[in-house]
């Protein structure tokens, strides 16, 4: 995927769900994958010619992994003139040394968002940018099906009340394959997670699962991708086509 089509998907979203608003102060969540490096460079480019203007940072938090090295993420937020923050936290000892959780990564998720909230306040941002793309959007609503009953994703836009912090998600038309040839065209400094749970989880098992369908089916994915759209699902901002 080039470059000026990642800005075209990220501003397709951006637009029709109405995510960025004049002065906003934006923070990408970096993990250190794929995902979030590709976020960066989509609303980094995006704010040179975006209508509303916005500012932009990028912060990570570091779980406390052996081996987890951000010192190349730091290099490219210089060069694409972003600030950027690591949060060092002690998670990762705690979830697995101190509880030894057998099924960590939901206890995992809310202690990295809540450091992550966090600092993002502290530095007087009123928006995050999480890196979700299409394929996350259309495994979640496989996961909700199978262990929960129900038809639902996490939505592209999200206000945390008690947060006083929208979420968005920028990256919901991109899919998957588009970012892996992203990230293989434009060399990403990628950092590996070191994480003992990597691989072995549940949203693994849909994401071979959504494969194989495709396989299967092809077609099948888009095909729930606008059944998603479609949907009506609980708590999605109205979406504004454009002409």
């Amino acid at each position: 995927m080039k470059l000026q089509q990642l800005y075209s998907l990220t501003r397709k979203a951006i637009d029709e769900y109405q995510m960025i608003e004049e002065g906003d102060r934006i923070a990408v969540g970096i993990s250190g994958g794929k995902d979030s490096l590709t976020l960066l460079y989509a609303l980094q480019g995006l704010r040179r010619f975006y209508p509303k203007h916005f500012e932009l940072e990028a912060v990570t938090v570091d779980l406390g992994h052996p081996g987890f090295d951000t010192a190349a993420i730091e290099t490219l937020c210089q060069e694409l003139e972003v600030s950027y923050t690591v949060v060092k936290t002690e998670i990762a000892s705690i979830i697995f040394e101190q509880r030894k959780e057998s099924n960590p990564c939901s206890l995992c998720a809310k202690m990295r968002k809540g450091a992550l909230n966090d600092v993002i306040k502290s530095h007087g941002c009123n928006k995050v940018a999480y890196a979700h793309h299409k394929d996350d959007i259309i495994e979640t609503m496989l996961l909700s099906l199978i262990f929960e009953g129900r038809f639902h994703s996490f939505s592209p836009r999200t206000y945390l009340d008690r947060m006083d912090l929208t979420v968005i998600r920028p990256l919901m038309f991109v899919s998957e394959a588009d970012v892996i040839g992203f990230q293989n065209k434009y060399h990403l400094p990628v950092a590996k997670s070191n994480c003992p749970a990597d691989g072995y989880t549940k949203r693994e098992y849909a994401k071979n699962l959504l494969r194989q369908l495709n396989l299967d089916f092809p077609g099948v994915k888009e095909r729930m991708f606008s059944a998603i759209l479609n949907g009506n699902i609980s708590g999605w901002p109205e979406r504004i086509l454009r002409a």
